[in-house]
């Protein structure tokens, strides 16, 4: 998975972290999540306050 697999990304991230809502998770946080992902492979310097939040919006629409 890269940076702009923001779906896959959130599949993975709500099935590892049912327990937390994504509408409260800091963006650092949720970089690290990403980055600590099985089949997650991208750099983390490619990362911006725009992807981590479509990737939450994503992880958002997966929980509803």
């Amino acid at each position: 998975m890269k940076w702009t697999d923001t779906l896959d990304i959130a599949i993975e991230l709500s099935e590892t972290h049912a327990d937390v809502d994504p509408r409260y998770i800091r963006f650092t946080d949720l970089h690290a999540w990403v980055m600590a992902l099985p089949g997650f492979d991208d750099e983390p310097n490619k990362s911006s306050e725009k992807i981590l939040e479509a990737i939450q919006m994503a992880w958002i629409d997966e929980m509803n």
